[in-house]
């Protein structure tokens, strides 16, 4: 089996993780603190706040902004239900913005008229999470533009995309949000195994997303409420979390972040290479926008409108049968039984409907060989 996606680790990979688990430190040691200030001048942002998952750090983002009960979050369709929980794990409402029909993102037409209707009903979102899928970075500029109209704070949910880029602006820089998140899953761009990071520009924010990491606790005594006893002291200030990250993850991120260029580039070459070999297929491939540099953590194609039903699933099979691994990115989240139980249902977001049930993902990552690539295409053209 051809698998979507893969890590790609290597021996150096291997000894960073090893000296940590030679070393005093397994958790809280200084390895943590190298990855963040790695990762943070790699974008060009000014704090980075390393957890356990990019799930985490979507969640103590949305609590840094001061997200809770009574207020909505708003995101796309065709994610992870991530991207839509942190919400919810704040008491907070969710809502959905359509897609745009070439690029896959949050459609910014969209966000606007809804905002205006929004405005008018009085039910603006206190959060809005652009997706960044497959890589691919959003119109960010213009969502940004947005928040100042309407009032809103903006997460970027990069979890595919670190290794990208807008308009020549590395994708985590915050120029464009008030935090960005990534993912450091197996079959992202670059691994900890299991991990994420929050970035963002605004040092208070930062400061409170580190206190939600763990515990809620500080021990900057500056900051205390009482004098000090002694340096053993600490304070929790308020309702945090266990979501740290360990040195023995943070080694492992730390050494693949000094392969993120060429596996990015091992990315877009063979993207390029697949859209060559597929051009004259009946699918839809996704539109990178002029400016644009996409991670490709994943290479998503569409089954053409108008195709018989259940045409996804009998090329999802035939496609398994014939040993290549193919995947699909996503389900809609708003109709997810949670989701439906909340209100949502069918016609809702009708172009992330039928992302859904047209996408397939095909296999995508740098060590996947020319001949590996040639076999899927072959295999989808036989079955297509």
């Amino acid at each position: 089996m051809i698998p979507y996606g893969r890590q790609s680790i290597g021996q150096e990979d291997i000894d960073a993780v090893s000296s940590v688990l030679r070393s005093d430190f397994l958790t809280q040691g200084p390895v943590v603190p190298a990855f963040e200030e790695a990762v943070a001048h790699r974008v060009g942002a000014a704090h980075a706040v390393a957890v356990n998952s990019a799930t985490g750090a979507l969640h103590i983002a949305c609590l840094a902004l001061g997200l809770g009960p009574g207020q909505s979050l708003w995101t796309v369709p065709n994610t992870f239900v991530a991207s839509a929980n942190c919400a919810r794990y704040c008491g907070a409402d969710v809502d959905f913005v359509d897609i745009d029909p070439l690029t896959w993102n949050m459609s910014v037409s969209a966000l606007s008229k809804k905002l205006e209707q929004a405005r008018l009903a009085g039910t603006l979102p206190s959060v809005v999470v652009p997706v960044h899928f497959s890589g691919l970075p959003t119109e960010q500029a213009a969502i940004w533009n947005l928040a100042q109209e309407y009032g809103f704070k903006v997460i970027e949910d990069a979890s595919h995309a670190i290794g990208a880029s807008f308009l020549g602006e590395a994708v985590g820089s915050c120029r464009w949000s008030h935090i960005t998140v990534f993912s450091f899953h197996p079959v992202k761009i670059i691994t900890s195994g299991e991990g994420g990071m929050a970035l963002t520009n605004d040092a208070a924010l930062a400061e409170s997303m580190r206190r939600l990491r763990s515990h809620g606790i500080t021990r900057d005594d500056s900051t205390f409420s009482q004098p000090s006893p002694g340096p053993w002291y600490y304070e929790q200030q308020g309702l945090g979390f266990n979501y740290r990250m360990t040195d023995i993850h943070a080694a492992l991120g730390l050494s693949q972040l000094t392969h993120l260029e060429p596996f990015v580039a091992a990315r877009n070459a063979l993207a390029r290479r697949y859209d060559v070999l597929l051009e004259e297929l009946p699918l839809q491939r996704q539109r990178v926008m002029e400016g644009n540099v996409s991670a490709y953590h994943l290479y998503v194609v569409r089954i053409l409108a108008g195709s018989p039903p259940g045409a996804q699933r009998r090329l999802y099979d035939a496609l398994r049968e014939r040993g290549i691994g193919v995947n699909v990115h996503y389900a809609p989240v708003h109709l997810q039984p949670y989701y439906r139980a909340l209100g949502f249902g069918s016609g809702y977001c009708p172009e992330g409907e039928w992302h859904g049930s047209s996408a397939i993902t095909l296999p995508l990552y740098p060590a996947l060989t020319n001949v590996e690539q040639d076999e899927v295409v072959r295999a989808l053209r036989d079955v297509l």
